[in-house]
């Protein structure tokens, strides 16, 4: 047998027996033993190959796609990933395993209250549950992770040929979404028993961890080795310029990944002009120090309600971090005060309001927030401006300060 195991074609084609014996219904175990019989391990690549083509050969995308986890499962601790190379922090790979143990960490969390939960007796507690919610309300930035696949690195596997397990993971991404989003929705309903709890997290609650974590072991094991094999510096170079505009998800990296890139490719990669404004024009980075040297917090959220941008000036009021980027505001709020967020929208895009003002006590400051609606030259609304400001020390001002004098 060992001249066989060595040999890609014979892994292959024992690889695809395997898969087709799932089709068919084989138990799951049987086809890990009778893996574990014939081949000690499987190159990533190989994986990724078969795949593409038993649907080459007719094998219905769909039914690829509802053998995936189970495939994946009895794959798991038999892909040799030997062959993977080092990849420097900062990284777009490096972002999504950072992101990726966010993720795990987070859907650990949801698995041990459900099991909590399901342990106590029959009365439910508000505290365990507004926890469960605020899991699944940071679960939602899963959205971000699988975006940036699909957009900005799919179409680069997809111009070289590969295919079948872009398509295969979107789907899964797709029914991931849709077990967050139904436990998400569940979760702002008033759940009344004990039972109707018990049977939401069997439907939902737990299959929606579950899932997000098997779709890390699928990325972890086959897709981050493949991009790794095929997609260039050049190009990583484009994704990692292009991830911003998505956002990160449920992580900040602290280090911003300086590619080498290629001659060839760096003429791809647009100029850092100015921007022309009514009023005059101004360097990125001179915009970029203007904001930050307001004495006010400011953040932008799109008509879409995704947080767009926000200043970071140095001592801000409130902790900002790029993982809100492309995050629907919601969910940046605590579910209590949700419901003034959704007024605020509601009357800033119907147009029976554009300003919001509040004021709080904070730790002995008087921070004034703002929310602003902005509107285009038709008065059509574009989204919503929020600014926060310590006015502690300006309250406190008495007479006048005519002469120069530095603080």
């Amino acid at each position: 047998m060992s001249e066989y195991i060595d040999n890609s074609s014979f892994r292959k084609q024992r690889l695809k027996e395997l898969i087709l014996k799932l089709h068919e219904g084989v138990d799951p175990r049987q086809v890990r033993l009778a893996l574990e019989d014939s081949l000690r391990s499987v190159p990533y690549g190989e994986v990724v190959e078969v795949e593409q083509e038993l649907i080459a050969e007719g094998l219905p995308q769909e039914e690829v796609l509802r053998l995936c986890d189970i495939h994946s499962g009895v794959l798991q601790g038999r892909i040799d990933l030997s062959a993977m190379r080092i990849i420097p922090p900062g990284h777009p790979v490096d972002v999504f395993r950072q992101e990726n143990k966010e993720l795990s960490r987070v859907s650990d969390q949801v698995l041990d209250l459900l099991a909590t939960l399901e342990a106590q007796p029959s009365s439910l507690s508000e505290g365990p549950l507004m926890e469960l919610r605020g899991l699944f309300n940071a679960l939602q930035d899963v959205d971000k992770h699988y975006q940036r696949k699909e957009y900005l690195v799919f179409p680069y596997l997809e111009n070289k040929g590969i295919t079948g397990p872009p398509q295969v993971m979107w789907g899964k991404h797709d029914e991931v979404r849709d077990l967050i989003k139904g436990s998400t929705e569940a979760l702002t309903q008033e759940i009344l028993s004990r039972d109707e709890m018990l049977a939401l997290a069997t439907l939902l609650f737990r299959p929606a961890a579950l899932a997000v974590k098997e779709m890390i072991v699928k990325e972890e094991q086959i897709l981050f080795p493949m991009c790794l094999d095929h997609i260039t510096e050049g190009e990583w170079a484009h994704i990692h310029q292009q991830t911003l505009e998505i956002g990160y998800c449920l992580y900040d990296p602290p280090l911003n990944w300086k590619p080498e890139v290629l001659a060839e490719d760096a003429e791809a990669l647009p100029a850092a002009g100015r921007v022309q404004l009514p009023t005059g024009s101004l360097s990125l980075e001179e915009l970029t120090k203007v904001f930050n040297s307001l004495p006010v917090d400011i953040t932008f959220v799109d008509k879409d309600d995704k947080v767009k941008y926000f200043s970071q000036a140095a001592d801000r009021i409130f902790t900002r971090s790029r993982a809100i980027i492309n995050r629907d505001v919601r969910h940046c709020h605590p579910p209590s005060s949700v419901h003034i967020v959704e007024k605020i929208l509601e009357d800033f895009k119907s147009g029976r309001a554009s300003y919001a003002p509040f004021w709080i006590q904070m730790k002995g400051r008087f921070i004034h927030i703002a929310y602003y609606a902005l509107r285009d030259g038709q008065g059509d609304y574009m989204g919503t401006l929020e600014v926060s400001q310590d006015l502690t020390e300006y309250r406190a001002l008495q007479g006048e300060q005519r002469i120069l004098e530095y603080k």
